[in-house]
């Protein structure tokens, strides 16, 4: 900072006042946030993991996401005059890692863990549990984050998907096989996809396991073709990031090179966060070999008006971040997910915000609106769905979309509520 060469010397305490007053500057701009009403409120301190450069599901997008909403609210004054401080970890794909994230959540005092993404729920959930620290609107991938009481989820998670996904399947394919994780996660996707299916009187479907990080599925592909049989067949992949995979080997099969110009060849699906725009964009737009797929998906397609507030927030304040892509589904749940906690934070309007007050805000029903891109979002007692397994869902609506010259379009408008269908699996 310049000062004027008087020939006086600054005492110690006017050089840490001068100090200190160029710091508050450089932060905020004028000692205070842009829009706030005075500096007395103390900042909110979150976090937001994700895995990044794993071998298996990698969800970059969404620490990218809060780091740009972060900057965009600060820009806005904050949250109620709070500024948004984000704290972003690589949860790495490991127990390990999500237990280190969740501890250094704990030490570095987050009011709550936001929009993040972990399959290692036992991991992650017990130090935060500990702490009192709650988890709002994480990805839907682990258990733990439908029976934790400190657990506020924005969608029904991967149950919902899948079941859904059978309700979809249900009245176009007369057979499906179903490829998905060999893990304990996977185990429970071939009754929830079931449950769908028998909705319409459907037979089950025919259960192949995976491995999760395969280099190929050339042996499952071949098997999944072949059970599905011709005509109104239908092969679903739900294996994450190595859907892509999976598929890429399926389309190499003699039978589907045969078959690939035949309109009663066998179709392909999956539900979002295996499959969605960015990754149909990648694998070659309206000659993607997911050119016809169905597709289940918790929100509205990403061309949805509804995205729009979103859509401008990321062109202003993403800087060119190619991470932060819009139609990614993990960006998606981010946004949802900081909307949540905007709208507690404003409703509490308190000048220090602790953990302890918004799981008590949220647990009292406070209602969020989240502009149609879900139904209202409550977690009082009587909005939990109470499936087995899967307690703490409060969104069972999902979407059924399917691919049409490279694009994720909604095949049936509006929201289908699967809340008895996930009810309906053992």
């Amino acid at each position: 900072m310049y000062m004027p060469m008087t020939g006086r010397r600054l005492t110690p305490l006017l050089a840490y006042m001068t100090t200190a007053a160029a710091g508050a500057s450089l932060l905020t701009g004028c000692g205070v946030l842009p829009g706030a009403t005075g500096g007395s409120r103390e900042p909110v301190t979150v976090m937001t993991w994700a895995p990044d450069q794993t071998r298996a599901t990698n969800m970059p997008g969404m620490p990218a996401m809060a780091q740009t909403y972060a900057r965009w609210v600060n820009a806005q004054g904050g949250i109620d005059g709070h500024e948004l401080r984000v704290l972003t970890c690589n949860e790495q794909n490991t127990s390990a890692g999500a237990a280190a994230c969740a501890r250094r959540a704990v030490r570095e005092n987050a009011v709550a863990v936001v929009g993040s993404y972990s399959q290692n729920g036992r991991a992650f959930m017990a130090p935060l549990e500990a702490a009192g620290i709650p988890y709002i609107g994480g990805y839907g991938i682990a258990e733990d984050e439908f029976t934790s009481p400190i657990s506020y989820p924005v969608n029904g998670g991967v149950a919902s998907l899948v079941a859904g996904h059978g309700m979809q399947l249900a009245d176009s394919c007369e057979r499906v096989s179903l490829v998905r994780p060999d893990t304990t996660a996977g185990d429970k996707l071939p009754e929830l996809l079931n449950s769908g299916l028998r909705r319409a009187s459907h037979r089950s479907a025919i259960d192949i396991p995976a491995l999760e990080d395969a280099a190929e599925y050339t042996q499952q592909a071949g098997r999944a073709r072949k059970r599905a049989g011709g005509g109104k067949g239908c092969v679903a992949a739900v294996l994450g990031e190595r859907t892509q995979t999976f598929f890429d080997s399926f389309r190499r099969l003699p039978e589907q090179q045969e078959q690939k110009h035949d309109k009663d060849a066998v179709r392909i699906s999956s539900v979002l966060g295996s499959v969605d725009q960015p990754v149909i964009d990648r694998t070659g737009g309206p000659h993607s070999p997911f050119e016809g797929a169905y597709v289940t998906g918790w929100y509205p397609e990403a061309t949805d008006k509804s995205w729009a507030p979103m859509r401008k927030v990321i062109q202003d304040y993403a800087f060119a971040d190619n991470r932060v892509d819009p139609a990614d589904t993990g960006v998606q749940t981010t946004w949802i997910a900081y909307t949540v906690l905007k709208e507690v934070v404003e409703g509490l309007h308190r000048d220090d915000i602790t953990a302890d007050q918004i799981s008590h805000a949220l647990d009292q029903g406070e209602r969020i609106d989240t502009g149609g891109l879900t139904p209202t979002l409550r977690w009082k007692y009587d909005d939990l769905l109470g499936a087995h397994g899967f307690t703490r869902i409060v969104n069972h609506e999902v979407t059924f979309q399917v691919v049409r010259q490279g694009r994720l379009v909604a095949q049936k408008p509006g929201f289908v509520d699967v809340g008895e269908t996930v009810l309906g699996a053992p």
